[in-house]
């Protein structure tokens, strides 16, 4: 079973593969997989970012990266939760 961590408060400056490299390394943990948000536009960070790792080790991996600063930024780690609903009328004109 693998759980999905969700990371905040990250630098500019993390990509996937640091990401997943710094947790590896820090929380000693398998990661899955990384993802960091980019902007659709920019190609930017967003700041956030998911890590995959198995089940068994997420509260471990939580404990040990929550509230470690990277590159001068406080992380904020906790087990991703489900997307909200969102609305799907569109925007669009009504007829």
């Amino acid at each position: 079973m693998i759980k999905t961590l969700f990371v905040g408060n990250l630098p500019w400056s993390v990509n996937e593969e640091s990401l997943a490299a710094g947790f590896a390394r820090d929380a000693q943990v398998e990661v899955i997989s990384a993802r960091v948000a980019t902007d659709r536009d920019t190609g930017r960070s967003r700041g956030f970012g998911f890590v995959e790792v198995p089940a068994d080790q997420a509260e471990a991996a939580i404990q040990a990266m929550n509230g470690i600063e990277w590159e001068g930024r406080p992380l904020t780690v906790n087990e991703a939760q489900p997307r909200p609903a969102r609305g799907g009328n569109g925007g669009g004109r009504r007829y």
